[in-house]
């Protein structure tokens, strides 16, 4: 996305609600809220552990989803859809994907548990003055609770649990009236499920409690008006004490019955069923994380989307995000014990051959960066084993939680493009290739076509490719490679030239490699424009131009 755009539709589709924010933007660092919608559907109702979407469930999410749109579109809004817990647990997610983007005409991406809490703090950071401090962030949604350490903008760690409000209810508080042994029961399943995170947050620290989500805010509500306040719409910067959650709690376990707890003062009506699951998690973080004070935020993950989208529009506003994920690659390889010399010179050949054949293979900005993250993760399947290591890198990839700040789709692409840097060319009889879209294979060939010549380019782990100038002459290409002085590159043009029939069947010319150990003239190399990934992070170990 080259410019801001004028105005974004982000719809939130939890488990419990769906929510729409649609607004415009008024500069590169400011927007204006246009319209507002929430509509509560129970998308991850009636089903056992939430692991199918029932029909009922899905017809509820579509109309939501139309309505939405129509509201959208009166807006001329660009739409960006997101889902979380019960979506990504679905076994038959792809069915409501289908729906929504046939009926709705809404393209949704389901986003992991891990970028869930990041684009949730990147919501937070813009109604708190938190930025310096270290925060410990809490999400309750109805299928899962995001916890979330970060500091100056950065996610330090991340994690999703399986405790939702909507969950618990449908595993404790399914009996009205209320069950009071459930209580007791609740709260030591959700201790114990606390745990392993509990440990992680009191070892790093905090300084800040921050809370999101209806959940969160509904009980923060009920806090007020028991202090005697003015409900208000807006509660960002409101902060409870652990006191004032027992309150609440215990009122909520009082009112043992549905009716009762819809007249408790300041409770959403619509909550009243999941509320007392709710309070519960909230009770027990604040009990196994030794939480003193909660202060709440009324933005959370669709403003992060807004966010999100706006850092992506413009390259002043860019650069933040740029760092996070390149940084998620470097993650990501480093836990897996990349081969750093390898990686990042055959990540400067590929980027070399992308940027001067861009005649050729008329691909946009983006997918620049794709082609450098599978450059750096390929041949992260040596973790696993030498053998079928490329396999093993495309999975390794396609389930990490450690790429931060790309979605579901673009993680499946990169995974794609580094799974066939070896061995067999994209099939159709692949059936994860075979699942893309026909414009998505076609850049999985031209990219992956690309990554194999740069990573025979380096065969030896060497460096003794240098740099490389592309010509292309009528239907003949010929890659001139400046090497290093003394070197002998046979090996590599050797492998080069066994791994160019795919770049051949994809760009339909004949290719060529000759070796010179003379400078190649800069003026025949097109430079590229700033790197999506690395242009901000010039680690060490960085081999650019």
């Amino acid at each position: 996305m080259d410019a801001i755009p004028g105005s974004l539709a982000a719809i939130d589709i939890g488990t419990n609600s769906i929510h729409l924010v649609v607004v415009r933007f008024k500069d590169n660092k400011r927007f204006e809220i246009l319209a507002q919608e929430k509509e509560v559907v129970r998308l991850g109702s009636g089903s056992k552990d939430m692991k199918v979407l029932k029909d009922d469930a899905m017809d509820r999410a579509i109309e939501t989803l139309k309505r939405f749109k129509q509201i959208a579109d009166i807006s001329k809004a660009e739409v960006k859809a997101v889902a979380t817990s019960a979506v990504r647990e679905a076994l038959n997610q792809g069915a409501f994907l289908q729906r929504a983007k046939k009926e709705a005409g809404i393209q949704v991406e389901v986003i992991s548990g891990f970028e869930e809490a990041r684009l949730i703090y990147l919501g937070v950071l813009q109604t708190l003055p938190i930025l310096e401090k270290k925060i410990l962030l809490v999400d309750i949604g109805g299928g899962s609770t995001e916890f979330m350490l970060g500091r100056g903008g950065e996610v330090l760690e991340a994690n999703s649990l399986k405790l939702g409000a909507l969950r618990l209810t449908d595993s404790f508080f399914k009996a009205d009236p209320l069950d009071f042994k459930a209580v007791s029961r609740c709260r030591e399943f959700v201790r114990a499920f606390l745990n392993p995170m509990a440990r992680t947050v009191l070892r790093k620290g905090y300084e800040i409690a921050v809370g999101s989500s209806g959940t969160i805010l509904n009980l923060a509500q009920i806090v007020q008006v028991n202090r005697g306040d003015p409900p208000s719409r807006l509660l960002s910067n409101f902060a409870f004490t652990r006191e004032e959650l027992a309150e609440v709690v215990k009122a909520l376990i009082k009112a043992d019955t549905l009716k009762k707890r819809q007249k408790v003062d300041g409770l959403d009506p619509e909550r009243a069923d999941i509320i007392l699951a709710g309070a519960i998690i909230l009770e027990q973080v604040f009990e196994e994380m030794h939480i003193e004070s909660m202060t709440v935020s009324d933005f959370a993950l669709r403003e992060g989307v807004i966010l999100d989208t706006l850092q992506q529009s413009k390259a002043d506003t860019y650069s933040h995000l740029n760092d996070i994920r390149y940084k998620g690659v470097l993650h990501l390889a480093d836990s897996c014990h990349y081969e750093e010399g390898h990686s990042h010179k055959v990540a400067q050949l590929s980027l070399q051959l992308f940027d001067q054949l861009q005649s050729l293979h008329q691909l946009e900005a983006v997918f620049r960066e794709y082609l450098e993250a599978a450059s750096l993760l390929h041949d992260i399947g040596f973790f696993i084993s030498h053998a079928q290591h490329h396999r093993h890198s495309y999975y390794i990839i396609r389930n990490s939680e450690y790429l931060t700040g790309f979605t579901s789709h673009e993680i499946e692409l990169i995974a794609q493009i580094a799974r066939y840097h070896r061995k067999s060319a994209p099939k159709q009889k692949h059936e994860e290739f075979a699942r893309l879209a026909p414009t998505d294979q076609l850049a999985i060939r031209k990219l992956s076509s690309l990554l194999r010549l740069a990573s025979g380019l380096d065969r030896t782990h060497a460096s003794l490719v240098e740099t490389l100038r592309c010509e292309l002459s009528g239907d003949n290409l010929t890659v001139y490679l400046k090497t290093a002085p003394g070197a002998d590159a046979q090996l590599e043009v050797y492998t080069a030239e066994s791994r160019k029939k795919l770049f051949e069947e994809v760009y339909g010319v004949k290719l060529n490699f000759l070796v010179s150990t003379e400078p190649l003239p800069r003026d025949s190399v097109e430079h590229p424009e700033n790197s999506r990934l690395s242009a901000i992070c010039q680690l060490p170990g960085w081999l650019g131009y």
